[in-house]
C-alpha cells in the first residue's frame, strides 16, 4: 500500500532521523493509531501503543526536531539550571517501533478519519490521539512581540527568551520587577509566581531588595487556584514584601518608554506602570486547527470526557494534556495519570471490551511544584475537579521545604525522560497509597 523511506536532515548541526512516505495518489498512509503531538502526552501514549502495537502500527505527527522538558525552565530562568539541560534531540525519544512524521497538521477529517497535514498530504487513521499542547498567543498583548527579549522584557516560556530572564535578573539594580499571570488558562500555571519568588530570593542575597518593587499582577481572582496552596503563596508574599494585585490583565507594553499597561477586569480601568524588569507569561488557547476539525468544545478545546479521556462525539478519537477540555490544570503531572487512563480505555476498546461500566477514569489528579526561592519548594497536589489537595507524602505540603526542591530539581527530570516518556509512568497513586499506610 505505501513505502517508507527514511533519511537524515541536519538541524541546527544535528542529524535526526525523519520519516516520510511514498504513497500514491488514490491511498493515503493507514495506521492503527494515529498520534497528533510528540510532548508528554504523545510520547507517553505512543511508547506503551506502538510497543504492544509492533512496527509500522503507530504514527506520531510532530514538526519539531528538539523535545524540551519545560518545566525545567524555572530553574534555567533563575540560574539554576543550564538550557542543554531541558533538551533532547526529537530522533531519540521517538518509540522504536513507532512512525515519525515530521510536519504539522492542518486540519482533522473525523468523518473520513484521516488528518489532513500541512504539505497536503493525508494519514488515515481507525484510533486518534490528539496531543498537541497548547498555543501561546504573543500577539494578543499589544507591543509585546516587539518588547520582547530586549530592556528587562523577558519570559520563560519562550526557548528564545528564558536565558534572557537570568541576564535581566542578574543585571537588575533596583526599580520595578514586575511579574505577570494572563486571565487565560496556561500549562503550568505555578510558573507565573514561580519566578516572582526566585528574583526576590536573588535580590535578597545580593543586596538591591532593599532598592526594588516586586510585584505580582494576575488577571486571575485568586494567587493560585487551590485554597491551601493560595494561603502558603499569600503567606511567603506577605513575609517577603512582594506586592500580589488581583483581576490585573497586562494588555499592553511600551518597550521604548519602558511601560507596562494592566486592565482591571472587574472594573475595566486601566493603569501604567514604569518597569525595570518585566517577566510576562503570554496568554495561551487551543490550536486553531482543532475548532477548524470540528472536534472542540465552545472554547476549542477537544471536547472529551473528563474522566474517560474519550471524545464525547467520535468513540475513535481521545485526547490528553494541554489540548484536552479536562478542566485541570495543564501540566505534565495531570498528563502523567491521564495517560494511563487513556492508554487503558484505547487499548479495551480496540479489544471490544471497552464501556462505561469499566472504563479507567481520571481523578483530576495535577501538581504545581512551587519553587520560593533557592533550596524552597510548595509541593502542590491536587484535583483539578475537586479543587482539594491529593498530597503524595505523610506531611503537610503547604509548607515550605528542602526536601521538595531536592525532588524537584533531580528526581522528577529523571522521572519525565526515563519513565514518563516511555510510558511506565502513569503519576504517584500507588505512591501515595503505600506512604498512607506511614504512621
Amino acid at each position: 500500500m505505501f513505502g517508507i523511506r527514511r533519511y537524515f536532515q541536519s538541524f541546527n548541526g544535528q542529524r535526526f532521523l525523519v520519516r516520510t512516505f511514498a504513497t500514491s495518489k488514490t491511498e493515503p498512509p493507514s495506521y492503527k493509531v494515529v498520534v497528533i503531538g510528540g510532548g508528554t502526552g504523545g510520547l507517553a501514549v505512543s511508547s506503551t501503543l506502538s510497543g504492544i502495537l509492533g512496527k509500522h502500527s503507530v504514527a506520531i505527527i510532530e514538526p519539531s526536531s528538539v523535545h524540551y522538558y519545560q518545566p525545567l525552565w524555572t530553574f534555567v530562568g533563575a540560574g539554576i539550571k543550564p538550557l542543554s539541560e531541558s533538551a533532547k534531540p526529537m530522533e531519540e525519544l521517538i518509540p522504536p517501533n513507532a512512525d515519525w512524521v515530521k510536519n504539522k497538521v492542518e486540519k482533522i477529517d473525523p468523518e473520513d478519519n484521516s488528518v489532513i497535514l500541512q504539505d497536503g498530504s493525508k494519514i488515515k487513521y481507525d484510533y486518534l490521539v490528539v496531543a498537541p499542547g497548547i498555543q501561546m498567543n504573543w500577539n494578543n498583548i499589544k507591543g509585546l512581540p516587539e518588547a520582547i527579549g530586549k530592556n528587562g522584557v523577558t519570559s520563560n516560556y519562550s526557548v528564545d527568551t528564558v536565558e534572557k530572564t537570568w541576564d535581566f535578573i542578574k543585571e537588575f539594580r533596583g526599580g520595578n520587577a514586575i511579574f505577570t499571570m494572563p486571565g487565560t488558562p496556561i500549562k503550568c500555571p505555578g510558573a507565573a509566581i514561580k519566578i516572582a519568588y526566585l528574583a526576590e530570593d536573588y535580590f535578597t542575597k545580593n543586596l538591591v531588595r532593599s532598592k526594588s518593587n516586586i510585584i505580582y499582577n494576575t488577571a486571575m481572582g485568586k494567587i493560585f487556584a487551590i485554597d491551601k496552596f493560595a494561603a502558603s503563596l499569600n503567606r511567603i508574599a506577605k513575609e517577603r514584601d512582594i506586592e500580589v494585585n488581583l483581576f490585573t490583565n497586562l494588555i499592553e507594553v511600551r518597550g521604548d518608554k519602558k511601560e507596562a499597561v494592566f486592565k482591571n477586569v472587574q472594573t475595566n480601568e486601566e493603569k501604567v506602570l514604569n518597569y525595570d524588569l518585566l517577566h510576562v507569561v503570554p496568554p495561551m488557547g487551543p490550536p486553531s486547527f482543532i475548532a477548524a476539525s470540528k472536534i472542540g468544545n465552545a472554547a476549542g478545546w477537544v471536547d472529551i470526557d473528563q474522566y474517560t479521556m474519550q471524545h464525547l462525539k467520535y468513540s475513535n478519537i481521545f485526547s490528553l494534556g494541554d489540548a484536552s477540555s479536562a478542566p485541570t490544570s495543564k501540566t505534565a503531572a495531570a498528563i502523567s495519570p491521564q495517560s494511563g487512563v487513556l492508554k487503558k480505555n484505547l487499548l479495551d476498546m480496540m479489544e471490544g471490551k471497552f464501556n462505561t461500566g469499566n472504563a479507567a477514569r481520571y481523578d483530576g489528579y495535577a501538581s504545581c511544584p512551587l519553587l520560593v526561592g533557592r533550596n524552597k519548594l510548595v509541593l502542590a497536589e491536587f484535583s483539578g475537579y475537586t479543587a482539594q489537595p491529593m498530597e503524595t507524602f505523610p506531611f503537610d505540603q503547604g509548607k515550605e521545604r528542602s526536601s521538595m526542591y531536592y525532588l524537584t530539581k533531580e528526581v522528577i527530570p529523571d522521572i519525565y525522560w526515563n519513565r514518563l516518556l516511555k510510558g511506565s509512568w502513569v503519576g504517584p497513586a500507588k505512591v501515595r497509597h503505600w506512604l498512607s499506610y506511614v504512621p
